[in-house]
């Protein structure tokens, strides 16, 4: 495929060429990249991208602002003849005007940006088919989508134990050697809610919701050529594992998941004999004996990676959820790619915003524009949030409305606008909804602002009785920075069940996530919504935790002897916590610098993962002495473990001493002094490793004995740190720091999470 595109780029190269021989040079136009210096703006404009257009109307006519940059660069884009090139590189604050370059593009976005395309060169049997097995617990598939085209794969493996179950729309001939098996298990729910309605709902492993395909394809789907959403995040779509294959097990209807059905379905994956689990559903745990956990655990003495979302109720803290120390936790973070699109007033002013929404029938002139509050049906004003029933047709008609975003879906709203003949939607963040909007795939033409902007369009409307606006849809931007940065949403530490076991453990892409659809769902999921679509546009965890699946699932094809513990080491201690200006990873809900509790160990980077150097390993002994520092019962044990145990009363267990790649350091009381024990396996060549720590408390002494440890291959060593507090408390509550082993070449990173607490 890639020689292919090289001919054809070089025979529209050489077409091209000859192109120009017989056409005016003037009349050629080429898309350029403007860098601009925004402190010479002049103070007649008050926006950046207005003064943009103005510098682009003294050169030219016809030229349009393609995509106006924020964050990456102070500039714009636009297609200019030559000489239109030359009239702009002399424009006063011009810095440099630039070519833009061809790059392939990536839908899901996430193999470039996570550098899967060096894995695949390091490792091309890595796109080949492989016996590895990714195990998807959610609301089933859409089996014709061509993310599980099996063309080019080989025989099932023959560790396959699982089948293709038949039901209402969905026959055994729906499988083949790419989707491997799809069970469906409905009993529970229908033991809560009555029979399924099967009118409504497929009663058989067939997805109408679209998650459970969306989650399954990025984690191992085929690569897709050609795909998009409305024109936006256009390209060729992959999941993270495309030679592995895929068990799916609906165990969710409607979007709810009864515990019962989960845990049958874990149940029945470890008997299918599956490699990696992939959960992006959870509940608010309070013990490590929910359906989840307890699958969990026997699934990970089977030998099974099991990788769970952390939960979309950040930026809250304590938040995060499936907390096992035996689940690998995944938390969300943003990719370097968005879908602007800007409010524009009439008085001049821009507001930026994003939208999904493809833009092609709203009116390039400025239109009526009242906020919602102010088209109340009622008497007196309205609450502004485009409840059902709230808005005056007399007084919304032909116009824009901005609605205050509130407790009811974003999408619902714009079609309350449509119904009462609104054009057009501006949804503004509450106070509460903070300054993120959310890209949404709108029915009508609409853009998400933040509670800021929101604010100051309020403004403007209120000031002005015949306010006017318009949106400028901008499709999608590449190479947003920063980038990542930790999701709002995602879920935050610290462990609420036990806080001495750092969770999430790390994040991976979940914003704004391309990849296959349910065509019995609409993208938005709502009945109103008529639109069918092969791929959609997702956030939350639930996004970011099949990515780490899909990681998993390439690390076991390539070190198949390697259990989940250390898969989740490696992924772990090679995750990143910096950009390449050394600056740490931000946290979006904040604009400040993130930390463990919302990042844990990073973000995750596959290649680095491959080789870690060394690694924390686990056995389901060790889970057991942690289950006995916690004063387990034998009760307690036949629930987690489903066997009896008897904790060693000889023997001191402590949390402290579970090999985890992570601290998590809790002074409670007057205990000023903690010990953690470690144990380090060498899964790299022979070498000599040593320490160092970074700490941001001054107050607490960190020591590791011995300092320096050499391996031999396969080789394990064990460490101790001691952390010491200074007995003249600072007032802090939370601190942060991390330890390294290094052999000068690898480097073997675990982050250090401090708390204090009174009791």
């Amino acid at each position: 495929m890639k020689s292919l595109i090289l001919i054809l780029f070089v025979i529209l190269s050489v077409l091209d060429v000859s192109l120009a021989r017989t056409e005016k040079s003037e009349n050629k136009k080429t898309t350029y990249i403007v860098h601009v210096a925004i402190s010479t703006m002049p103070t007649s404009f008050n926006h950046h991208s207005i003064w943009y257009k103005s510098i682009l109307k003294s050169v030219s006519e016809s030229a349009e602002v393609l995509y106006t940059y924020d964050k990456a660069i102070n500039g714009f884009s636009t297609s200019l003849t030559l000489e239109e090139h030359e009239l702009l590189k002399s424009q006063p604050g011009i810095l440099k005007v630039t070519p833009d370059e061809m790059y392939k593009l990536h839908t899901t976005r996430t193999p470039e940006f996570l550098g899967l395309d060096k894995f695949a060169s390091l490792f091309p049997a890595a796109n080949k088919s492989s016996d590895v097995i990714v195990g998807v617990l959610d609301t089933g598939v859409w089996p014709e989508s061509k993310s599980f085209d099996d063309t080019g794969f080989g025989p099932i493996p023959r560790i396959w134990k699982g089948k293709c179950e038949t039901g209402t729309n969905f026959t055994t001939f729906n499988c083949n050697k790419k989707l491997i098996g799809a069970r469906f298990f409905p009993k529970g729910f229908e033991a809560a809610a009555g029979p399924i309605d099967e009118t409504i709902q497929s009663r058989s492993p067939r997805d109408d919701i679209g998650h459970g395909t969306h989650t399954a394809s990025t984690a191992a789907g085929s690569v897709v050529e050609n795909v998009g959403l409305f024109g936006y995040a256009n390209g060729t779509a992959r999941g993270m594992a495309i030679g592995a294959r895929v068990a799916v097990y609906k165990v969710c209807w409607k979007g709810l998941c009864s515990n019962s059905d989960v845990l049958a379905g874990i149940d029945q994956a470890i008997a299918d004999n599956v490699n990696i689990l992939s959960l992006s559903l959870g509940g608010l745990t309070r013990d490590y004996k929910d359906s989840i956990a307890i699958g969990a655990f026997a699934a990970m003495e089977h030998g099974i990676l099991v990788s769970c979302s952390a939960g979309n109720s950040g930026p809250t803290p304590s938040s995060v959820t499936n907390v096992a120390p035996w689940i690998t936790t995944v938390g969300a973070g943003t990719l370097d790619r968005d879908f602007p699109a800007f409010v524009s007033l009439g008085n001049g002013k821009n507001y930026s915003g994003v939208s999904l929404y493809n833009g092609n029938s709203f009116p390039d002139t400025l239109v009526p524009f009242i906020y919602a509050g102010n088209a109340s049906s009622h008497q007196g004003k309205g609450d502004g949030t485009c409840v059902l029933g709230s808005l005056d047709p007399k007084k919304v008609v032909g116009k824009i409305v901005l609605c205050d975003r509130g407790n009811i879906d974003r999408v619902e709203k714009g079609n309350i606008v449509k119904s009462v003949g609104g054009l057009g939607m501006v949804l503004a963040n509450t106070e509460k909804d903070g300054e993120i909007p959310r890209a949404e795939a709108h029915i009508l033409p609409a853009t998400a602002v933040s509670f800021t902007d929101g604010e100051a369009i309020k403004n403007y409307l209120f000031s002005n009785p015949k306010s006017t606006g318009t949106i400028v849809f901008q499709g999608t931007k590449l190479k947003v920075e920063p980038s990542p940065v930790v999701a709002d949403f995602s879920s935050r530490g610290p462990n609420s069940i036990t806080p001495q076991i750092l969770k999430p453990d790390l994040i991976a892409p979940g914003v704004n996530i391309l990849a296959a659809y349910s065509k019995n769902a609409s993208p938005t999921s709502w009945y109103f919504d008529s639109r069918r679509v092969d791929f959609n546009i997702l956030l939350g965890t639930s996004m970011s935790c099949p990515h780490v699946s899909g990681i998993a699932a390439l690390i076991k094809s390539i070190h198949p002897d390697w259990s989940p513990a250390v898969i989740r080491s490696a992924l772990m201690t090679t995750a990143y916590t910096t950009y390449k200006n050394n600056h740490t990873l931000l946290d979006i809900s904040t604009n400040k610098p993130a930390t463990p509790f919302e990042f844990g160990a990073g973000h995750v980077d596959p290649v680095s993962a491959l080789n870690p150097g060394l690694v924390y390993d686990l056995t389901t002994e060790d889970y057991l002495s942690f289950l006995c520092a916690l004063n387990y019962s034998h009760v307690d044990f036949e629930i987690v473990a489903r066997r009896k145990y008897t904790c060693d009363p000889n023997k001191q267990y402590s949390v402290t001493n579970l090999n985890y790649p992570s601290f998590a350091v809790v002074f409670k009381g007057g205990n000023n002094e903690i010990k953690h024990s470690r144990t380090l396996t060498n899964v790299g060549a022979a070498g000599t490793y040593k320490v160092s720590v970074k700490s941001d408390v001054s107050s607490v002494k960190i020591s590791v004995e011995p300092e320096v440890l050499s391996f031999k291959e396969n080789e394990k060593k064990s460490y101790i740190v001691t952390f010491t507090t200074s007995t003249l408390k600072q007032n802090i509550t939370q601190r942060f720091g991390s330890l390294a082993w290094s052999d000068g070449r690898t480097v073997v990173r675990s982050p250090i999470a401090f708390s204090w607490k009174l009791q």
